[in-house]
């Protein structure tokens, strides 16, 4: 998806940035993974980071590593930690987001897109939430952001009006609680497309209804 919108960006003349909202950062190469698994490897590829060729499609157009932003962050390989510094990509962990709050941090990436005329895409991993709120992913890393730093992620994407494309990632509904996770990602969703608190309705999760 990242090399796709990529390249349309590229066609349309406008800078394409990247919101990464995940507890990983996928930033491993073929030669720095010592797990094997592919899906820790995408915004690295996406990236145009060396260790591909010839075993991955050629990209017709990378996004400029500069141009993305890493949020929630807090399972983080050394190798990847190294490789994120040296490519320039924007990180703001957990403990940043604790310290400094995630609206602050979000906005000044806002500002920089805004600023260039940049489309923007945001990849939603499920492991970006806590686990208590968001169970169903193979990948669960305890303190991830909360209900409503969630939202709010995605209440400020919207009054931005920057977005031109949406992933979201890593949902498996076998690991799910009665569809809790699938039905906090699809709110998530309307949140970013413009639904407010005040149009919520009350579900009940009583089961007696």
């Amino acid at each position: 998806t990242v090399s796709g919108v990529a390249r349309r960006a590229a066609k349309r003349g406008r800078p394409l940035f990247v919101l990464w909202l995940d507890a990983h950062p996928d930033f491993h190469t073929l030669d720095t993974t010592t797990s094997g698994n592919l899906h820790g490897v995408p915004l690295a590829y996406a990236s145009g980071q060396a260790g591909f060729k010839g075993y991955f499609p050629d990209l017709p157009q990378a996004v400029d590593p500069t141009r993305i932003c890493a949020i929630g962050l807090r399972s983080v390989d050394p190798a990847e930690r190294r490789a994120l510094a040296e490519a320039g990509v924007t990180v703001h962990d957990m403990r940043a987001i604790d310290e400094h709050g995630i609206a602050p941090l979000l906005r000044a990436f806002l500002a920089r897109v805004e600023k260039e005329n940049g489309l923007l895409h945001v990849s939603l991993d499920v492991d970006f939430l806590d686990p208590s709120i968001a169970p169903a992913v193979g990948t669960t890393v305890p303190g991830g952001a909360t209900f409503r730093e969630a939202h709010l992620v995605m209440e400020m994407l919207s009054d931005s009006c920057l977005v031109s494309s949406l992933d979201l990632v890593e949902l498996n509904p076998f690991l799910d609680e009665r569809g809790r996770t699938a039905t906090l990602m699809v709110d998530l969703t309307a949140s970013l497309m413009g639904r407010r608190i005040m149009d919520r309705p009350t579900r009940s999760h009583s089961g007696s209804l």
